[in-house]
């Protein structure tokens, strides 16, 4: 028995592991720092050990002072360990002669975790560095950053436009107008594309890429036996018109929308900050991806449908988009308000421009000409907007019980008492800076830059943001769905595109693509045929050793990238090979892990309290924040969740049941097994091993058929596409 304790501890502590480091993947420590440690070093810790008073001759607003520690010459530091800091031990001492800050409460947990957080990634600190590797805290600019035309200079603030690259030698390579890009690129580098995928491949890549679904065998078998001239254009149209296609799409967006039904934080039984009916946001991104709804038209509907005319009724669930956010407890106090406010403006911004705004919420941002200005003219936007639950009938309900709210309120934003904000300095809402009028960023638009005058200013800040001069949304949504659909985006920062992200590896290829997508009404639709329908897409996965010699990252697409199953295609794809699938549209959440659950995992409940245990599992992002991809993990606990859990002993038995029931013979239903989960025949050791194994006894309550289906769905073919 003490064995199996500890084999349960071990567990327990490589699953908190897998978690933290799953959480942490693709962090970025700039945001991190500006966002959550900044403002309460500067809050609690710089008055009496900042520039102008070091106590103990220890000071906090230098790393270079943090490393070297004060009086008693011990670090406050330890880059990658907080627990072996001292200024987290200070900060968590009961003892009144250590315990820091010296007067009032401790700091509250949230902030002593994002310190010690910050310590533990590597206590990253940006700024200016000084001639002895310091890096200096900034002071607020009296006049504030002036945005320059150098500035607007930067590659991603200059209008995408149209060309078409010269090519040498054959180009009947060429299907689409993208693919001219990606052949003269690898050209350049001495390099051919790869073979195309067989079809049987090539159906499993874009069922899965267009619906988030494996194809069915008769859908392989009727593709594979189509000889006909557009037989490929006909899969892709089905696909593209299929309902699926909108819930696959909704799976990209919402984390993107830090998509959640419920708070962080939750004090007993108290739920009345909670969103009993967010589903039915969820269920207006569905809508408005299979109805392919302008995407520029999609971005202001989610800003603001109640300030546009001629919004139908149905169209103001999209007002979710703000009207989930998270809500935090004391509402009421100002410097809560701004948290909530800086969530607004990062999750906006991220999500529609690729720009980290949020930066600038203490200070000119580091590496964008972003100035404090800007971040307070778009946070003064969402100060005189305010969050309510709204039923149909036009009522505002005070709470939303999950047990009292009517069935017809929508959760979303409308118009509050309008005002516009002062720059709060570095951040401390007690120390007011000048006062900023609503408006758009400078950078992005002619100077003066003009205030917003309508109204809280959302519908002023949805055209500003979907306007066709604006450069930056269709690029970053062109490079969202690239990635999605190669593995890989142009640009591998998709929320990011400043200048501390990464520049495109292909830049004319976007704009080009971006450029297109504008000027032929913003279809999302048209778009993906495009990449679907290129000869790129249809390359084969496998390497070869001149690809990898010259361009081993596959920057230059030479060769399909082999990619890994989302958490909801994987979750979805074992239903659908079982029988399992439901495929009904729309409705309220369930347990994505409960095993009489059916339903697509679009239609999971979304926890920022505690999230599914198998989401976490399978790197489902944090529903607190804008999540711009996804991690990629492998653990020990994904396969034991494979092996073990009731969910999938469900599946694994529902399989056997098909499988058995759906042939005669042991063979037929082997072959059955593997057109089912990989669209594919099984070759001769691949049935000679399932039949050695099938005729053996059994002492598992399991039948071996049963076995055997879990061993199958357990498998990496079933968990990667080529």
């Amino acid at each position: 028995m003490h064995k199996y304790r500890r084999l349960a501890l071990v567990a327990l502590a490589a699953w908190e592991f897998v978690f933290v480091a799953s959480s942490r993947a693709g962090e970025d420590p700039i945001a991190q720092f500006e966002q959550q440690v900044r403002p309460v070093l500067e809050k609690h810790c710089f008055e009496c050990h900042g520039p102008d008073k070091q106590k103990g001759g220890l000071r906090l607003d230098l790393k270079q002072s943090m490393l070297a520690g004060g009086d008693s010459g011990e670090p406050a530091i330890v880059p990658g360990s907080g627990a072996e800091s001292q200024l987290v031990k200070f900060i968590t001492s009961s003892d009144p002669d250590e315990k820091m800050p010296p007067k009032g409460d401790r700091l509250p947990p949230e902030q002593i975790a994002a310190l010690t957080h910050w310590i533990d990634l590597g206590a990253h600190w940006p700024g200016v560095a000084t001639g002895s590797g310091a890096v200096a805290t900034q002071a607020l600019p009296a006049d504030g950053l002036v945005i320059t035309d150098r500035d607007r200079a930067f590659w991603s603030f200059q209008p995408p436009r149209r060309s078409q690259p010269v090519l040498t030698g054959d180009a009947s390579w060429v299907r689409q107008p993208m693919d001219r890009f990606v052949l003269a690129r690898l050209r350049e580098k001495g390099l051919e594309p790869s073979p195309e995928a067989s079809r049987a491949v090539f159906i499993r890549r874009v069922t899965f890429d267009l619906t988030g679904l494996p194809p069915t065998p008769e859908e392989v078998d009727a593709f594979l036996n189509d000889a006909s001239p557009g037989a490929v254009e006909r899969l892709v149209e089905r696909l593209l018109g299929s309902p699926a296609f909108g819930e696959h799409m909704a799976s990209l967006w919402l984390p993107l929308a830090r998509f959640g039904e419920d708070q962080a934080l939750q004090v007993g039984n108290d739920t009345k900050l909670f969103y009993p009916n967010a589903w039915q946001y969820r269920a207006w991104v569905i809508d408005a991806f299979n109805r392919d709804l302008p995407y520029d038209r999609f971005l202001e509907l989610q800003l603001a449908a109640d300030c546009l005319p001629g919004t139908p009724p149905t169209d103001l669930a999209a007002l979710g988009f703000l009207g989930l956010g998270p809500k935090y407890y004391n509402r009421g106090r100002l410097d809560v308000m701004a948290d909530e406010w800086e969530d607004r403006v990062d999750t906006v911004t991220r999500t529609m421009l690729g720009l980290t705004v949020a930066c600038a919420r203490c200070h000119d941002h580091k590496f964008d000409p972003i100035s404090t200005r800007d971040y307070y003219a778009l946070a003064g936007i969402f100060a005189s907007t305010r969050m309510v639950n709204k039923t149909a009938d036009g009522r505002v309900e005070k709470e939303a019980d999950q047990e009292k709210v009517d069935p017809g309120t929508l959760h979303i934003v409308e118009d509050g008492a309008v005002q516009d904000l002062n720059v709060f300095i570095r951040g401390n809402v007690d120390r007011k800076g000048p006062l900023v009028e609503r408006r758009f960023l400078e950078v992005l638009q002619p100077a003066p830059a003009p205030t917003f005058k309508n109204g809280s200013g959302r519908r002023e800040l949805s055209e500003a943001i979907a306007n066709p001069q604006n450069p930056l949304p269709a690029r970053v949504f062109v490079n969202r769905v690239w990635g999605a659909m190669f593995g890989r985006s142009l640009v591998s920062t998709p929320s990011n595109f400043g200048h501390s992200g990464a520049p495109p590896t292909n830049q004319p290829l976007l704009d080009d693509l971006a450029a297109r997508f504008m000027n032929g009404g913003w279809s999302m639709k048209a778009l993906l045929r495009e990449i679907a329908l290129s000869a790129a897409y249809r390359q084969s996965a496998e390497a070869n050793a001149r690809g990898v010699a010259v361009d081993p990252a596959n920057e230059l697409l030479w060769r399909m990238n082999r990619r890994r199953l989302t958490a909801e295609q994987w979750r979805d794809s074992v239903l659908a090979v079982c029988g399992d699938l439901t495929t009904t549209l729309g409705g309220r959440s369930a347990d994505a892990d409960d095993p009489a659950n059916g339903k697509r995992t679009v239609y999971a409940h979304i926890s920022r309290l505690k999230l599914n245990d198998m989401l976490i599992q399978f790197d489902y992002p944090d529903a607190n924040v804008h999540a711009e991809k996804r991690s990629v993990t492998t653990t020990a606990l994904q396969k034991l969740f494979v092996l073990n859990s009731s969910f999938m002993q469900r599946r694994a038995s529902a399989l056997a049941a098909r499988l058995v029931g759906g042939a005669e013979d042991d063979e037929a239903r082997i072959a059955l097994a593997y057109r089912l989960l990989f669209a594919r025949a099984p070759d001769g050791r691949e049935r000679a091993l399932a039949l050695a194994y099938l005729h053996r006894g059994t002492s598992s309550e399991m039948s071996r058929w049963e076995q055997y289906a879990q061993v199958l769905l357990a498998s990496n073919e079933m968990l990667y596409v080529d």
